[in-house]
Order: structure tokens, then sequence, then C-alpha cells
């Protein structure tokens, strides 16, 4: 759901002395639940005593712009809570389905948001490239600590660390229905060869079809087509081949790629295996990811490949485990020599103002205090954070999550389509790849064109 355009204010409290001594009682004895915001000058006392370090900028306002729609923002936005009444910051939050378009345009426009949670690191760059981007304040880079140094990196430009990560999501899963796979008698496949049988095997059965997708997304969509092909890139050829592919080392029209390219096609392109309840294959590209799965639970089509954070998409009525209505398994290799390959990703923190309320945002972001708060109200939500007590991770999805994207043995990549150029990555090679799609491009033209937006 889109908000209305956010307005920067600071609006300061207009409030009687001893009105104001009520008021922070109130807001600095109690939780979140409680009302009114705290003094510019006050101690906090009670629960809020341990956000002490961002007191002091009571009555203002920090705008935060994000790609982040609901229900996954209702959440986030409950993750701050309690520090936005203890400390009377109020954090005004912008989700936009045209998020990776419309915050260049703001920038450039000089009505940059506060804050902006970035899921591209090459959108990161090109923001950078602005001079607009503000390097975040001592406190933010002291917390990178608790971080791996991978992790920093891809908040970083050029060497400079810019973007606080936030999240990470563990894109390599494949939702489906264990009642339904109990009923027919299916196992969950283990490789990727049984996967293409499985598909098979259900689509011959007939009544159904095995794969539902949809990349509709805005003006992001395509994006999901992009992880179907880094999976099958990572899968198939390794770690090695998927960082030159990111690095155009090795371009798309590369028979490593275009090969790559054909297996999707044989995987989410057979018409004969998609888009159960939906359509045929060109309704790819009109559904919105958001919407593709719910087939799924109706019993037209039986898996769908999506990240962790999906789970935020399906309805409360469904139980999600190992033995409910839906759950996930980890996608296969698609060559068994590539040991245990993991596609991730990743939001960053970037601000554009340096006021005084906006670093100290910046830096609980930043913590693991919030991490946690992040993970005991929101399912389907990961943090790469090391400070953060795994216990808390008490739903069956992160668990997997959590377990997969730290284990070390795994070939883990971040998305490459978010590590390229923004003019690529949330570019050229969306609009091709939802051509390809929409229109049957072929998948020499779709890798030419993608190759051809490259900055030189």
């Amino acid at each position: 759901m889109k908000t209305t355009k956010s307005v920067r204010l600071r609006n300061r409290l207009l409030v009687a002395p001893a009105v104001l001594g009520l008021a922070l009682t109130a807001a600095c004895s109690n939780s979140s639940s409680s009302g009114g915001s705290a003094h510019a000058g006050a101690t906090l006392t009670g629960d809020c005593a341990k956000y002490q370090p961002y007191a002091g900028h009571a009555g203002t306002q920090v705008t935060m712009f994000a790609s982040i729609l609901s229900p996954e923002s209702d959440s986030l936005q409950k993750s701050w809570s309690e520090f936005s009444t203890c400390t009377g910051i109020k954090i005004s939050y912008e989700g936009s389905n045209d998020f990776e378009s419309q915050l260049p345009v703001r920038v450039a426009g000089g009505n940059a948001p506060d804050l902006a949670i970035i899921p591209q690191p090459g959108l990161l760059a090109q923001m950078v490239k602005t001079g607009k981007v503000v390097k975040p304040p001592a406190q933010t880079v002291d917390n990178e600590n608790k971080w791996s140094p991978v992790w920093k990196t891809y908040g970083s430009v050029n060497g400079t660390f810019y973007a606080a990560p936030m999240s990470a999501n563990m894109k390599s899963l494949v939702w489906y229905s264990p009642k339904a796979f109990q009923q027919a008698g299916y196992q969950v496949p283990k490789t990727w060869k049984d996967l293409m049988a499985l598909s098979d095997k259900i689509a011959k059965a007939g009544g159904s079809k095995p794969w539902c997708g949809g990349i509709g997304s805005g003006t992001a969509t395509g994006w999901p087509a992009t992880d179907w092909l880094e999976e099958v890139v990572l899968g198939g050829q390794g770690g090695d081949v998927y960082d030159k592919w990111v690095n155009h080392t090795i371009k798309f029209s590369d028979p490593q790629i275009t090969s790559a390219m054909q297996t999707v096609a044989d995987w989410m392109q057979n018409p004969a295996w998609v888009n159960a309840g939906i359509g045929d294959v060109k309704s790819i590209a009109t559904t919105t990811f958001q919407d593709a799965g719910a087939p799924i639970l109706t019993g037209k089509c039986w898996m769908l490949q999506q990240a962790s954070f999906y789970e935020a998409q399906w309805p409360k009525t469904a139980k999600v485990a190992p033995d409910g209505d839906v759950f996930a398994f980890q996608l296969p290799a698609v060559n068994p020599a590539i040991a245990n390959p993991v596609e991730g990703g990743g939001e960053f923190l970037a601000a554009f103002s340096s006021r005084p309320e906006v670093q100290a945002v910046q830096n609980y972001l930043s913590t693991a205090d919030w991490a946690s708060s992040r993970v005991k109200v929101a399912s389907g939500w990961v943090s790469a954070n090391q400070g953060v007590d795994k216990s808390l991770y008490t739903d069956p999805i992160d668990q997997l999550s959590a377990a997969a994207l730290t284990d070390p043995t795994a070939t883990f990549r971040f998305d490459a389509s978010d590590m390229m150029p923004a003019a690529v990555g949330s570019g050229q090679e969306w609009k091709s790849l939802t051509a390809w799609f929409a229109e049957g491009q072929s998948i020499q033209r779709v890798a030419a064109d993608i190759d051809a937006s490259w900055p030189q």
C-alpha cells in the first residue's frame, strides 16, 4: 500500500512545563503503547532508559522512503515504535512500488528523503555519485563490528562505507504446500533432476500445474525473473562464473549465461508447467509477485520460487510450517557439483541529511537491539547482524533462512542484479527479462540488449 507523499516537518512541542513533565513521565515510564514524546533535554527512565543515547530530539520528524509495502512495512514500523515514543522522534515512513525510479528523481529534484532503505548496492552507488548521500555518523560505523566484513562491503562504494545493512533475506527457496504434497504422495526434491521430474509428473497428472509465478512490481517489474536466472547461474556454474558475470567480465551473451537462460525458459516458460490458476506464460509478466503464490492454497499450482520475505504475503489463516498449509524448501543446485548454493539479498540504510535526529535514527537502526526488535515482530525477516540471539527466531522459515545464510559450507552470493550498475541490474535487465516473458523475445536479443546497457 502506498502512503501519501511525505512532507518534511520539524515541529517543536509547545507545551507548558508542568504539562510537559506529566507527558514525559508517561512516555518514559511505559512501553511503546504509551502516548506522548520525551522532552528534548530529558533523562529517560523506566522502559525508555535504553534509548538515552538517542534522546534530545523530541518533536522532530525524520522521513524515510523505501520499496517495502504493507503487510511487510507494518512490522517495520512496529519495530521502531517504542524508540519513537520514548525519544519523541517521529519516523514518517513511505513505501512505494516505484521506489527504484522515484528515489533518483527525488534526489535530483532536491526532495530527497532523510533516509532511504536501498535494496540494491548498484543503486546505492548511483546515489553516492550524486554527492547527496551523507556518510554515516561515528556510532553507526562502530556498530558495524556486529556485521561480517562482506556485508559492510555491500554498503560501501569504492571502499567508503555509506549505508548500514538492515536485513538479509534468503532467496533460494521454493514455496509449496506440505499438506498437498502429503496427500498426493509427493516428496520434497533434493536435486534439480528430481525437481524437474516432479514438475513433469505433476503436469502429466492434469488438473493443475507445477509452477506459478509473477514478476509484476510497479516500476520494479521484472526483478523476480532476475532471481530465477541468478539461481540457475549460481547453482549451475558456481561462484567464480557468477562473480565474473556480476562484473561483466562474462557477458550476458556468453554461452554460460545464455545456457542458464535456456534452463530458466525450460522451467518457467514451459506452457505445460505454468501459470496455473492465473493464465499462460505471458501472464507471469502481469501478475504481481505478491499475488503469484495464491494458487498454491487453492490447489491450482504446486510451487513458487520466491525469497524468505514472501512469508508476509500468505494470509494469516494459512499455517506456515513443515506440516502446514504452506512451507518452503531450499532450491537444489542445477549442477550437483556446486556445494549448497545460496543466494541472498539485503537492504541498506542511506542518509541524505546529517541533522542530529536523522543520525539518531541511523544509529539505532544499525544496532543489534533494533534488529532483535524487528525479529520479534516480523515473520520472514532475518538479520545478518551477529549480535542477534538466534533463539529469537521462532518462525520456522526464519530459522531455515538464518541457518542457510550463516552456513560456512554454503556457496553464498549476494543478488547479482542488485550488485550490477543500477542502469543494468535495476534498469535494462528488469525491462528485458519482462519482455522475455511478456513478448517472447529471444534469448539472444534479451542478452544483447542487457549487454548494450552496461556503462562504458
